[in-house]
């Protein structure tokens, strides 16, 4: 099963793995050691791998208000559609 951990937690395993590597360990010794698969490590390296914590947390936060904003945005669209159907409709 596999687990989801959080944005936080991935870039503290990220620099982790850095300071096992810069001790002279292989991706492949330090990922197991931290407990993560290689193939999880560079995931979250290529989507995290220069972000601070408080950066990756920053983006999480707005990305969940994209979301809103953008369903938001269809719903008055759709609300809109419905409006001038019913008016048209009067005409």
């Amino acid at each position: 099963m596999a687990r989801r951990l959080s944005v936080e937690k991935a870039i503290r395993v990220l620099r982790e793995v850095e300071v096992l590597q810069s001790q002279g360990s292989t991706i492949g010794d330090a990922c197991r050691k931290v407990g993560v698969t290689e193939h999880s490590y560079y995931r979250w390296k290529k989507e995290y791998g220069r972000l601070s914590v408080d950066q990756a947390r920053r983006l999480k936060e707005l990305e969940s208000e994209n979301a809103r904003l953008k369903k938001l945005v269809a719903d008055l669209s759709l609300d809109n559609a419905i409006l001038r159907e019913a008016a048209s409709g009067n005409s």
